[in-house]
Formats: structure tokens, C-alpha cells, sequence
């Protein structure tokens, strides 16, 4: 199942993150708790794990690139 990931809110006052790092590229396989991408924020590094098994399918957002919460980063093929 193709799935569009957005950007989530990890704090309270969160409102944007920079990508700091993808961990997976376009073509890339991953299983359920492996990191995708690493965002930044004002505070804190976070890794952000998938829920699911999967593939990488597109990378909308480079790294380095400030993004807004709720704003599409990447797409991904689940295994249900």
C-alpha cells in the first residue's frame, strides 16, 4: 500500500524541522523499527522509525531543508 509520510509534531511548540538525514533512499527496503530520517528541531535530533515493513519509493524534501509539520516528506510501499 503506497503511503504519503508527513511531517509529524515530536513537541508541543514544534511548528517546522529540518531533515538532517535519510536514512533510507528511494529503492531502499526497511523493516518495522528501522530509522528513515532524522529531523531537527531548535531542541533536539530525532529519528524517526517506520511502523512498518516496506520500501522507499520518493524523497520530496532534501536534506537540509526546513519543512513544516504536516507537510508531505516522502512516500513509501507498506506491507499490510
Amino acid at each position: 500500500m503506497k503511503i504519503t509520510l508527513k511531517l509529524a509534531r515530536v513537541g508541543m511548540s514544534m511548528q517546522e524541522a529540518t531533515i538532517a538525514q535519510w536514512h533510507k533512499k528511494p529503492g531502499d527496503s526497511f523493516v518495522a523499527g528501522d530509522p528513515l530520517y532524522a529531523i531537527e528541531t531548535d531542541k533536539v535530533t530525532h529519528d524517526i522509525e517506520a511502523t512498518a515493513d516496506g520500501t522507499m519509493l520518493e524523497v520530496f524534501v532534501e536534506e537540509g531543508e526546513d519543512v513544516e509539520v504536516g507537510a508531505p516528506l516522502c512516500t513509501v510501499d507498506v506491507m499490510m
